[in-house]
């Protein structure tokens, strides 16, 4: 994973080896992680998702689960996009395949996420008040519902990438 666009571009997060997920930064608080107390913490919440997305109850609202592998992750606001780095040569030549992967994708069912703002994507096994101190990044999400749909694709022959695409409804 040979990271060349411009530094600043595009923000990548990672985890430690499980699964990352964006939680409203209104409930980032009731987020705990690996540490929680209850019999399953929300961190073995998260890896009990099955699938490439799910969601999962935090406080009055839901965050969003980055299920399957562990994979580099950037939002792209331009294209609402969620994309999960697989396998590939350069970012710049994954970057540049998104819109083809955007085209052609075969997407999983569909599911609704109401979010009341912002979210910040984070390793799961991390509580929410300690998620601006990790690999983390915000996306600027509006407070309403998204339609959202997941895919891996493969645009080129050795490039794989995992789509989770954000589509605000009316």
């Amino acid at each position: 994973m040979e990271r060349c666009a411009e530094p600043g571009t595009v923000e990548w997060v990672e985890s430690g080896g499980g699964p990352l997920v964006a939680v409203p930064e209104t409930v980032l608080p009731f987020w705990t992680g690996a540490d929680g107390e209850e019999f399953a913490s929300d961190y073995d919440r998260a890896c009990e998702v099955d699938g490439l997305v799910g969601l999962l109850p935090v406080g009055d609202a839901a965050a969003l689960v980055l299920g399957d592998e562990p994979a580099a992750t950037a939002y792209l606001p331009e294209h609402s996009v969620l994309v999960r780095w697989v396998a590939g040569h350069t970012e710049d030549d994954l970057l540049a395949s998104v819109p083809a992967a955007l085209a052609t994708a075969q997407w999983d069912r569909e599911t609704q996420w109401k979010v009341p703002g912002p979210v910040v994507l984070f390793d799961a096994a991390w509580p929410g008040t300690q998620a601006e101190g990790t690999d983390h990044t915000r996306l600027g999400l509006g407070p309403g519902r998204y339609t959202v749909r997941a895919a891996r694709v493969s645009p080129g022959p050795e490039t794989w990438l995992v789509l989770v695409h954000l589509r605000p409804l009316p």
